[in-house]
């Protein structure tokens, strides 16, 4: 199970990276618009891009941390058998099945988008959009994986206590 959660580390690591270049890309579109009166439609579909790239990569390192959104003024006044059990049972009911969804309903998206040479439709646009949306089900595989190696944590957390 570790090498999941070194795969969820190494993946942060990454998206880390490209948050990065977001922030320097959003900076020099905005000196280069305002401040020169150049823009680029590349560029701004870039930072789209990037922060398709920052979201979809973040959601594995988010369950993986404990830090994604849920009703805390119910679940921290739980028992930590109860917490277990409702972790078990939104894998279980929710997260796994959504996330074989997506991947299952995203393969034939990428694969469209593949066929068709799907590029932006402005003037000026990033070609290979199907690079972006070939995200979509990778970050569900890996939001999958991690949602697997949680749901047997919790299973054994429920069994110990």
């Amino acid at each position: 199970m570790k090498f999941i959660d070194g795969i969820t580390k190494y993946v942060a690591y990454l998206t880390a990276v490209i948050l990065a270049l977001l922030v320097i890309l959003v900076v020099f579109d905005a000196t280069s618009r305002y401040l020169f009166s150049e823009g680029s439609t590349a560029l701004q579909e870039l930072e789209w891009h990037f922060f398709d790239v920052v979201i979809l990569l973040s959601i594995a390192y988010t369950l993986r941390n404990n830090a994604h959104v849920r009703v805390d003024i119910f679940y921290d006044r739980f028992s930590e058998k109860t917490k277990a059990l409702i972790n078990i049972l939104s894998f279980v009911l929710f997260v796994l099945p959504l996330s074989f969804l997506i991947i299952y309903i995203g393969i034939g998206f990428v694969e469209l988008s593949y066929v068709q040479h799907e590029a932006s439709s402005d003037p000026g646009g990033l070609k290979y959009r199907w690079i972006v949306k070939s995200l979509m089900p990778l970050a569900f595989m890996l939001l999958a994986l991690q949602a697997f190696k949680e749901l047997l944590s919790d299973i054994k957390r429920w069994r110990e206590l």
